[in-house]
């Protein structure tokens, strides 16, 4: 099982692609696998994102208690940095 921090970050990686690219299939697909381990695996309930110039933060609520984890927008936006500079490589194949 991953840590909380590794999972929260893969999770938040692929949201911020999907919220870009809400009709790509790979993306949407593997969001929801991220995001069913944080609720299953980790117990998250009400997760919710913001974010300012520098950070994401991601606000979610663990054994009772609000709970929040931040992330360098730089290393989120990694994955769909490279995606726009190169979209050729990352093409939508629908099911």
């Amino acid at each position: 099982m991953n840590s909380l921090q590794d999972a929260l970050y893969n999770w938040l990686t692929i949201k911020v692609v999907i919220d870009e690219r809400p009709d790509d299939t790979a993306a949407v697909e593997t969001e929801k696998t991220f995001y069913d381990m944080l609720k299953d695996d980790h117990s998250l309930t009400n997760i919710e994102v913001t974010k300012d110039d520098e950070m994401y933060y991601v606000h979610f609520d663990h054994e009772g208690e609000r709970k929040k984890q931040r992330f360098p927008r730089e290393l989120i936006e990694v994955m769909l940095n490279q995606i726009n500079q190169q979209p050729e490589r990352y093409r939508n194949y629908p099911i």
